[in-house]
């Protein structure tokens, strides 16, 4: 069965010897082997494990996501930010530093972009104010308001 766990920015695993797949949503954890029906489901923030044909198991924190099994043989999880290790031991320490150095990345972001916006908006304030004091008459000349 073919696994893909897929962030908007990278491909974290792609693998096409899957054999049993398990993860957990709102309801529990849950099991999937080749074979199964056409499944979809939200994933919290959570550990999701595969075991492969030499019968090694493997790894993936998720940052919640949707879970979709296609045609039986094809389990796909997109998610906003993932992090595989075959280690279980080092999977944790990984995801938290992982997941710190994003949300670190989208907070830089989102004040970048709130500063921008703040300038923007001061600017245009400037320039209806601007216009406010100066009317124009039929002549084309520009003159102070109240002169």
């Amino acid at each position: 069965m073919k696994l893909t766990v897929a962030t908007p920015t990278r491909m974290v695993v792609e693998t096409d010897d899957a054999r049993h797949v398990r993860a957990e949503d709102a309801t529990g954890a849950f099991g999937i082997r080749p074979g199964h029906a056409d499944f979809v489901t939200t994933l919290p923030v959570s550990v999701v494990t595969w075991r492969n044909g030499q019968d090694h198991e493997h790894f993936v924190v998720v940052g919640g996501g949707v879970f979709m099994v296609e045609d039986g043989r094809h389990v796909q999880i997109v998610t906003r930010r993932a992090v595989t290790d075959d280690e279980i031991d080092r999977l944790g320490d990984r995801a938290l530093a992982d997941f710190r150095e994003t949300m670190e990345a989208e907070t830089e972001s989102r004040t970048a972009v709130n500063r921008l916006h703040a300038v923007t908006m001061r600017q245009i304030q400037r320039v209806l104010d601007a216009s406010r004091h100066v009317s124009t008459d039929f002549g084309g000349r520009g003159e102070e308001a109240g002169q």
